[in-house]
């Protein structure tokens, strides 16, 4: 089976996206917004998805001084001092594509210990995303 068969489940879900020059209050309240996710997905101007931002690097900004010092003060500075979703955004995205099979997306994302997965175009644009409650209702489904 292939992703594109897995969008028809998921095709009426907003898919949870920020502007790279959103403000961290923005990308805050569009996090709320999207209660299905963990993640924000970070785009530029013409809609290509440039990274991801995950619940846990928001919440790593937004309070700080409640976590410990356990690294070095280079990678702490740039995230206090962020103000921008492009300024907090995972540049190493991991994705599907609509031609891809779901057995190679799911080995995928057990190998990089994700729960959700964006699926982009050629040109590298947004078209749906998947989570593993998706595809463990499709496992459901379809093991009946």
């Amino acid at each position: 089976m292939k992703i594109k068969e897995l969008i028809e489940i998921v095709k009426e879900r907003d898919i949870p996206r920020v502007n790279e020059e959103d403000s961290i209050r923005e990308v805050l309240g569009k996090m709320l917004a999207h209660p299905h996710t963990r993640l924000m997905y970070v785009v530029d101007k013409d809609g290509v998805c440039k990274g991801i931002i995950s619940l846990g690097a928001l919440i790593r900004h937004l309070f700080s001084s409640s976590f410990e010092p356990a690294v070095h003060a280079r990678s702490v500075i740039p995230m206090i001092t962020a103000e921008t979703a492009g300024h907090i955004m995972n540049r190493g995205l991991i994705f599907a594509g609509a031609e891809d099979d779901v057995e190679t997306v799911i080995k995928r994302m057990v190998k990089a210990a994700i729960k959700e997965i964006p699926i982009l175009d050629e040109e590298k644009r947004i078209i749906g995303d998947i989570t593993m409650l998706d595809l463990l209702k499709h496992y459901d489904i379809n093991h009946e």
